[in-house]
This record gives structure tokens, sequence and C-alpha cells, in this order.
């Protein structure tokens, strides 16, 4: 963990000092893009190597469903009671 916490503070200090140097920016842009792929491949290469998930899916995905159901119908919900109890009453 000590490490992760080095490694991100190092990020910003030189992220700082680099800030305005456009053409760095694109190429940390392109490079970030393409770790983001890169372990997006390694992710689903482990997933489809590891026979307990793939024996497993059809349950995995249906619980992976209903997380995601009940996720966005809470969200929606409290986005709506954060508009009704502290913007709605602006609006008068």
């Amino acid at each position: 963990m000590i490490t992760v916490l080095i490694l991100m503070t190092l990020g910003i200090v030189i992220g700082w000092f680099i800030h305005k140097k456009e053409n760095i920016l694109k190429f940390v842009s392109k490079l970030t893009n393409l770790s983001i792929f890169l372990l997006l491949f390694l992710l689903g290469l482990s997933v489809g190597t590891n026979d307990q998930i793939i024996k497993n899916f059809d349950q995995i995905g249906l619980l992976a469903i209903t997380i995601t159901v009940f996720a966005v119908l809470g969200s929606v919900l409290v986005s709506w009671l954060t508009y009704i109890l502290f913007f709605k009453k602006n609006e008068r």
C-alpha cells in the first residue's frame, strides 16, 4: 500500500511540473489509454482462463445484473430526493 501512495504522490509532483507542456500531456494521455486497454485485456484473459468463473458465469452474470439495476435505481432515487429537497424550493 505504501508503494501505491508513493507512486501516486510522485505522479502528482511530476504532473504539477509538466502540466503546461501539451506535447508531453498528449503522449501521457495516449499512454494512459494504452495501459487501460492492456489491463482490460489482461483482466479478460485472467477471467477466461479461470475455470471456476467460467462454470459459474450464469450465476455471476445474474448477480451482476441485479447489483447494477439496484445501484442505478438507488442513484436515481437519491438524485431525485436531492433535487426535491435542495433545488426545487429555489424554483418557486
